[in-house]
């Protein structure tokens, strides 16, 4: 876990691993352990840090020790929707996570990603705020594009001579 605001994980809690560009999501489950969805084998044993989405519809739910999946990325509890929904006891939460474990499972970034994973475990009801994120980036972005190339277009109409100017 990062060391700023270290709070130990209890059973239950989901865990926040911040990638390159997107966060990884894990259930911790205890002992240092926490569960996860990750590549599928047949992807030649890809990292959990790989951008499984890019290469994957399918992933397999593991458990394995925190420390072993963070690396050297900074990861913290994040129960962001404690207030939003009442997480289910955690020992419900970590029975139904290891009844899973092995399973392979549909993995798409946008309807069913590692968030959806965790989220539906201890609220159950599958959210995932990064791809809400992503898409109102994203619109933001094409909108922010279009305003540009409008305001560029108006500003070179009036920077330019008219071709009637020219004649």
């Amino acid at each position: 876990m990062s060391e700023g605001n270290y709070i130990e994980p209890k059973p239950g809690d989901l865990i926040e691993i911040s990638r390159l560009g997107y966060q990884h999501w894990a259930i911790y489950v205890g002992s240092g352990y926490v569960i996860h969805m990750a590549p599928s084998d047949d992807l030649g044993q890809a990292s959990a840090s790989s951008l499984m989405s890019v290469v994957s519809e399918k992933a397999v739910v593991k458990k394995e020790l925190l420390w072993s999946i963070t690396g050297d990325d900074v990861c913290r509890v994040n129960n962001k929707y404690d207030r939003k929904y009442r997480p289910l006891p955690a020992s419900q939460i970590v029975q139904e996570a290891e009844s899973l474990l092995g399973k392979e499972l549909r993995y798409s970034v946008a309807s069913e990603n590692c968030e959806h994973f965790v989220t539906r475990l201890r609220y159950g009801t599958a959210r995932s705020d990064q791809v809400r994120d992503t898409l109102v980036a994203g619109t933001v972005g094409l909108v922010g594009v279009g305003v540009v190339a409008a305001l560029a277009t108006v500003i070179s109409s009036l920077l330019l001579p008219s071709k009637r100017e020219e004649k």
